[in-house]
C-alpha cells in the first residue's frame, strides 16, 4: 500500500511539473513580428455615417489603424474597435 501511494505521488508531481513547464514555455514565446508594410492585416473596426446612418465593418486593411472610409462626402465615425 505505501508503494502505491509513492507511485501515485510521483506521477502527480511529474504531471504538474510538465504542465507548469509547458505553461512557462507558452508565456516565454515571443510575439510574432508584424507583417511587412503593404500586406493585409486583420482588423475589427466598425464605422457609421453620421448623416445617413450607414454602417461598415472593416476586417482587413493595409495598416493597423487605417483612415476612416468616406460616405455622403464625409468621413465616417468609428463605432467599434478591437479594444
Amino acid at each position: 500500500m505505501p508503494l502505491f501511494k509513492v507511485v501515485v505521488a510521483v506521477v502527480v508531481v511529474v504531471v504538474l511539473v510538465r504542465a507548469g513547464l509547458g505553461l512557462l514555455r507558452a508565456l516565454a514565446t515571443p510575439i510574432p513580428e508584424p507583417p511587412p508594410p503593404g500586406d493585409l492585416r486583420k482588423v475589427k473596426l466598425q464605422y457609421r455615417c453620421s448623416l445617413c446612418g450607414t454602417e461598415v465593418r472593416m476586417t482587413v486593411a493595409i495598416e493597423e489603424h487605417p483612415d476612416p472610409p468616406r460616405h455622403c462626402m464625409e468621413e465616417m465615425e468609428i463605432v467599434v474597435t478591437e479594444e
